[in-house]
């Protein structure tokens, strides 16, 4: 059922509409994910302060800061100086302020620095966590959005391009390759080039020309600027784009912020074996159970990796005499060895998956995280590792989920008969449909009538043949297959020939798919958020927030 929701625009009012769908109903969900958003308390096991509603989060305050000994006054100072260096608004910097408090708790969300701020989802976690922060101070809390920019991970490959519907209705990857970008370097980083203009170029050539293109524009080249490193420029459009919501934004390649993480990272090294094993058994627990292990735990696993002085970060691995290495240096160190290096110099380390979101909760009285389907499952196993180093558990909630129905796909939907559950049959099932229930029925109903009068007629000969001689019914049943297989074939090219014919439907059709359920998978994992707003306008960010239902624990799709 469809919920109206108001909201602004400098034209006057605009009504969306939204309807919620059950992740039960998504392809490719998994077990574990499914049963947390069912029922996360039934899974306390793996969650220990898993709670049924956002409004129960508060009775964890007390606690999270009875046990937070990280100093606010320095992390709070970088925070500060930070964010003023991305364009930090009035309301971000109140709240870094307000975060100096110690009675103020912080919720977090995070994503890897995706270029022009990556998927959709990333906006969407970002929200998720300026919701429930105002949820909060509604109910008398102190609370502050923050978002953790994952700068530390070297995957660049995977933060370097984007997807955007281009202007002809087909999906279009936009990529940024930086000539000095390499292996095993850290995302934050990596230094743009005078590449990156021809990367803007490239989308701005691609999106349609609006009304709010200049905008968007100038708000992308004034970020992604050569000289940027990528987190920068990463935080800086985040800024641009969702600053006047209060979010913070936090890099962790601070060195300042190493040093204040210093004492969790000791306390890792030196317990390192316990967590392994920990986590190990945990791995085994959930694959018993029928669920996943998100992270494979080798038993030469080590929960930090080693910050080279080139700035390039590498595993360190256990060896069979006990010493730990990487693959690039000769060097061996004991682990008293690597307590006392990152003591001494925690910026030579950075958090493995596992290790990273209590380093996170160490550094910030997170009071709850918001992340994606993945992440959840990370918990399930990292919450070994808070029990292990003495730090309380962090609550996790999913991140609000989004597909966006423009009114020309609406349209399709509605001209079909569609709902939006329908697209994941795939379109190679839709269009048999669509063919023979509008555009020619015709047909259709021919092939009805053929097949059932060849069946019929067969099954008379099926009869006598039996009677005669049961050998020769065997040999008409494997005819049979063949000619309804025959018959099949010429009907899917009676189906091909037909949407040839009316291109301009095939064309609405194919557009709808690409738009609404990209290579099989949620939209809001492929495309970037530059293409709703170069249509639509910065007020599209006002629109995803007033569609943020904390309550809603489903997929919720919003027609604009």
């Amino acid at each position: 059922m469809k919920e109206e929701i108001v909201c602004p625009c400098p034209s006057g009012n605009v009504v969306l509409q939204t309807e919620s769908l059950s992740f039960t109903e998504i392809p490719h969900q998994s077990k574990l994910f499914r049963d947390y958003q069912n029922d996360p308390e039934s899974l306390r096991k793996y969650y220990p302060l898993a709670v049924n509603s956002h409004t129960e989060i508060s009775k964890h305050i007390d606690r999270i800061l009875s046990e937070y000994k990280t100093d606010r006054a320095v992390l709070c100072d970088v925070l500060e100086e930070a964010n003023r260096r991305n364009g930090a608004t009035d309301a971000t910097l109140k709240n870094i302020e307000m975060l100096r408090d110690d009675d103020c708790v912080a919720v977090v969300s995070g994503q890897q620095a995706g270029l022009f701020t990556g998927p959709m989802y990333t906006i969407y976690k970002a929200l998720s966590a300026v919701k429930m922060t105002e949820c909060l101070r509604g109910r008398g809390f102190k609370a502050v959005p923050v978002f953790w920019i994952a700068t530390e991970d070297h995957d660049f490959e995977e933060v370097s391009k984007i997807e955007v519907i281009s202007s002809d209705g087909k999906s279009r990857t936009i990529k940024s390759e930086p000539k000095y970008c390499y292996e095993n370097l850290p995302v934050g980083y990596v230094k743009l080039d005078e590449s990156i203009k021809e990367t803007i170029d490239e989308l701005f050539e691609s999106l349609p020309r609006t009304e709010f293109t200049d905008e968007l524009r100038e708000m992308i080249e004034n970020s992604w600027t050569p000289g940027e490193d990528y987190g920068d420029a990463f935080a800086r459009l985040l800024t641009k784009f969702l600053g006047k919501f209060g979010l913070i934004v936090l890099c962790p390649l601070d060195v300042r912020l190493k040093k204040l993480a210093t004492p969790i990272y000791v306390n890792a090294i030196r317990r390192s074996d316990e967590i392994v094993e920990a986590l190990r058994k945990r791995s085994d627990e959930l694959e018993s159970e029928g669920y996943h292990a998100q992270v494979l735990v080798g038993e030469d696993y080590f929960p930090l990796f080693w910050q080279a002085k080139d700035r390039t970060r590498h595993a360190l691995k256990k060896s069979p005499t006990g010493t730990f290495k990487t693959r690039d240096i000769e060097r061996e160190f004991t682990i008293d060895e690597l307590a006392d290096l990152a003591a001494e110099e925690p910026q030579r380390f950075s958090p493995s998956v596992v290790l990273r979101s209590v380093v996170q909760d160490y550094l910030l009285p997170t009071v709850c995280y918001f992340g994606g389907a993945a992440e959840i499952a990370y918990f399930a196993q990292s919450s070994e590792v808070y029990r292990l180093l003495d730090r309380p558990v962090t609550p996790i909630f999913h991140r609000q989920s989004f597909t966006i129905v423009e009114s020309k796909h609406g349209k399709t939907l509605d001209k079909y008969e569609l709902e939006f559950r329908d697209v994941f049959e795939g379109i190679e099932v839709l269009l048999p449909k669509i063919v023979e229930q509008f555009l020619n029925r015709e047909m259709a109903k021919v092939f009805a009538e053929v097949e059932e009068n060849i069946n019929k007629q067969l099954n008379r000969l099926d009869q006598n043949l039996f009677e005669l001689e049961p050998t020769l019914a065997d040999s008409l049943a494997n005819r049979r297959r063949k000619i309804l297989y025959h018959i099949s074939n010429i009907r899917s090219k009676f189906h091909n020939a037909q949407i040839r014919k009316d291109e301009t439907i095939n064309r609405r059709i194919e557009t709808a798919f690409a738009s609404l359920y990209p290579h099989k998978a949620l939209q809001e994992r492929s495309f970037n958020v530059s293409q709703f707003v170069n249509r639509h306008g910065v007020y599209f960010f006002d629109w995803l927030y007033q569609a943020i239902d904390l309550d809603d624990d489903g997929h919720r799709i919003i027609f604009l």
